[in-house]
């Protein structure tokens, strides 16, 4: 999806991370990040953001969990907080002592762990659509004596939702559930928020927003009405360079960068977005089968839209000289059902050739190692660490 942008974009990760691969640093099924360059990426969307008075909770589930990214972030890089979207990434990076931003959505706090998420992570805002977890909050929170700033989901018929992430309060409701909930003890409604609010349209072959942000905007409209004062509007999904001044337009207050800070937004596939591609995934040739490469797998997300892969091959022209030669292959899971313990392409090279890919992820749902890598832009790359998919760090010697 991503590789022609990423040979344009930045093709120093590429040789960075194949060095890495050959040198035994990394191994096959490895995510390669470049650091300056998600570091840069970061930049230019605060200042986006700055500019146009949004503030920020970077979402990290995409590069799995990382806390080095995550501190460097909010320490570094001025960003208001982590949003997890799961209480175990809450629970991971609140061990690693990240400040977190937003909790709740996608999946909201199970019963048992709402009381220390309220005294002890004390994120800014948990989100909530169902009156009872606003009650166990406000339990939690009577109990931790201190208040806690709730956002709330609101939802119309024509919305979209995913499916098994459908959830929210229709808006119908909203007078009586703003009365329920601002009725409950140490309890206090920060804002409103939705998801998606913006989608890649890839005949427009832009990112626009959905009827989602629209609804919120209605909700934000008919609180106001009632006398309700909400200081955020939160508008995530494909935050980045190209939505902040629209989350503006429509009221917004708050983003949430993902996949824009390794520069893997749909719209970036042609590398045309001021965000450039910071991550890849790096494999090796592992055997043959009837005249195909299988290639290690394990990081393989089923909505990568996946489709080429670039080999190097090396060959000897004399003595003392080795010739490299990039390739573009095509590449599959053709089977999404199957567990990708390889991706296979009908290409033979040899055993233990490179194999590079460039596509949208989720990390934290993979097997894969994360090789976070400084210094590539100046040839002299440093591997800062190496991380699992949930972002504890991995040592493989």
């Amino acid at each position: 999806m991503f590789l022609n942008a990423l040979t344009k974009q930045n093709p120093a990760l590429i040789d960075g991370a194949i060095k890495l691969l050959q040198d035994g640093l990394i191994l096959p099924d490895t995510y390669v990040i470049d650091v300056d360059q998600f570091k840069e990426n970061a930049r230019l969307i605060k200042a986006k953001a700055d500019e146009h008075g949004i503030r920020l909770y970077a979402m990290t589930k995409q590069f799995g969990r990382n806390p080095v990214l995550a501190r460097m972030l909010v320490n570094e890089l001025g960003y208001d907080g982590i949003v997890c979207v799961d209480y175990k990434e809450a629970r991971q990076l609140h061990q690693a002592g990240t400040k977190i931003g937003h909790v709740g959505h996608l999946v909201q706090p199970p019963s048992h762990y709402i009381p220390f998420i309220v005294s002890k992570i004390r994120p800014e805002v948990i989100t909530v659509y169902s009156i009872e977890k606003a009650r166990e909050i406000s339990v939690a929170a009577q109990k931790a004596n201190r208040e806690q700033s709730v956002l709330l989901k609101f939802f119309r018929s024509n919305d979209q939702l995913y499916t098994n992430q459908e959830a929210g309060f229709p808006i119908e409701s909203l007078e009586d559930i703003f009365a329920q909930v601002a009725a409950l003890p140490n309890i206090h409604i920060e804002g409103l928020t939705h998801f998606p609010c913006f989608l890649f349209n890839s005949k427009t072959q832009s990112t626009e927003a959905t009827a989602n942000i629209e609804t919120v905007n209605v909700a934000h409209r008919q609180a106001s009405e009632l006398g309700y004062q909400l200081s955020q509007i939160n508008c995530p999904s494909a935050t980045s360079c190209e939505t902040i001044e629209t989350i503006k337009q429509f009221g917004g207050t708050h983003g949430e960068p993902g996949h824009a800070l390794t520069g893997t937004t749909p719209a970036n596939q042609d590398g045309n977005q001021p965000e450039k591609i910071a991550m890849l995934y790096i494999s090796e040739v592992s055997h043959h089968f009837d005249g195909k490469s299988y290639c290690y797998g394990g990081g393989y997300y089923r909505r990568s839209q996946l489709s080429n892969a670039l080999i190097r091959e090396t060959t000897k022209a004399n003595t003392s000289e080795i010739i490299a030669r990039d390739k573009i292959v095509n590449i599959s899971n053709e089977d999404e059902s199957n567990i990708d313990y390889y991706l296979k392409f009908d290409y033979p090279c040899a055993i233990g050739t490179p194999v590079v890919m460039a596509f949208r992820t989720q990390i934290f749902v993979t097997r894969s190692d994360v090789a976070l890598v400084e210094g590539l832009s100046g040839n002299s790359p440093r591997l800062l660490g190496l991380f699992d998919a949930q972002g504890n760090e991995v040592t493989h010697g």
